[in-house]
């Protein structure tokens, strides 16, 4: 009898859950399906633009798109292998930078909704069309520049930089390290919706879980250890897939900008094939990821 009922449950979750995804599937099927099928055929072929009202022909090349991607781009490798490793660096630390403040954020003290609307605040200030007046607002670029010349941080910067270079820790490690502060911009604006999501799951946690480890004898730093991070690692995995994708999709992506400017030009099966090519490394790299962090995963009833 619990059995039927369990399973019954578990049925009516999954019946909810294609209910919230089903707008979703509607729109992929009605307006994306089509193009994505039609930029597939357009990596094995050479479009030819027709002055008539055939629109486009398409000539089948094989997988000479591919090899011109490849073997014959000058930069798409470099950028490619620039972006990966800019993934590899940049998602870690955003996990970790919107985890902490998530932690922060669900304390109990005053004025805390107004903390919370502040950190909100990097979701607002990402959006298109800010970081568009950001990238192409010369007034902003000459206050940068203002302010690097009449400042001694950069030059602080470059000596504790220095400092650290001597001291005989690994080159590659203190590298990425400054590459990661070199960034804190770019990580706490990408860290909006990641805040929110982990505070959720931490509100989630119920109470009693701690008051019984405390009763118990657990400090602070087990209960994180056996209750908070156990309880939160499906979010994980859930904020590590959102964060790769958030990451490949950014309008400063090197690879982006360069497929932009190919479809500018109407070389759609150069750009399509480099498209593809981004779009099968973004679901490999999902792919790893999500294999390496479901290990941990705890789920919970």
């Amino acid at each position: 009898m619990a059995k039927t009922k369990q399973k019954d449950l578990k049925k009516r979750k999954a019946i909810v859950g294609y209910l919230f995804i089903l707008p979703f599937i509607i729109g992929f099927i009605s307006f994306m399906a089509v193009p994505l099928l039609e930029s597939l055929r357009m990596c094995f072929s050479n479009v030819i633009i027709s002055t008539g009202n055939k629109g486009f022909v398409l000539e089948n090349i094989g997988l000479r798109n591919f090899v011109r991607a490849f073997t014959e781009d000058p930069d798409f490798n470099r950028m490619l292998t620039e972006e990966i490793t800019r993934m590899a660096i940049n998602v870690p630390a955003v996990l970790i930078v919107s985890f902490i403040m998530s932690l922060l954020l669900n304390q109990d003290f005053k004025g805390r909704g107004l903390v919370r609307a502040v950190f909100f605040l990097p979701v607002i200030l990402s959006s298109g069309v800010l970081i568009g007046l950001e990238f192409n607002n010369s007034m902003l670029d000459g206050m940068k520049s203002y302010i690097q010349e009449n400042s001694n941080v950069v030059d602080i910067t470059a000596s504790l930089q220095e400092i650290l270079s001597n001291s005989g820790m690994g080159t590659r490690f203190l590298n990425t390290v400054y590459d990661i502060l070199n960034s804190v911009y770019e990580v706490v604006l990408s860290s909006g919706i990641q805040i929110i999501i982990f505070l959720s799951a931490l509100q989630s946690i119920p109470k009693s879980m701690y008051e019984a480890a405390k009763i118990e004898g657990c400090s602070a730093w087990e209960s994180f250890w056996k209750i908070t991070l156990p309880m939160v690692s499906s979010i994980i995995l859930v904020n590590v897939i959102y964060t790769i994708i958030d990451f490949f999709m950014r309008t400063d992506s090197e690879i982006m900008e360069k497929i932009r400017t190919n479809m500018i030009r109407l070389d759609y099966g150069f750009s399509s094939a480099m498209a593809w090519v981004y779009f099968l490394c973004v679901i490999v790299i999902i792919a790893v990821f999500s294999a390496i962090t479901s290990r941990w995963v705890y789920y919970y009833e």
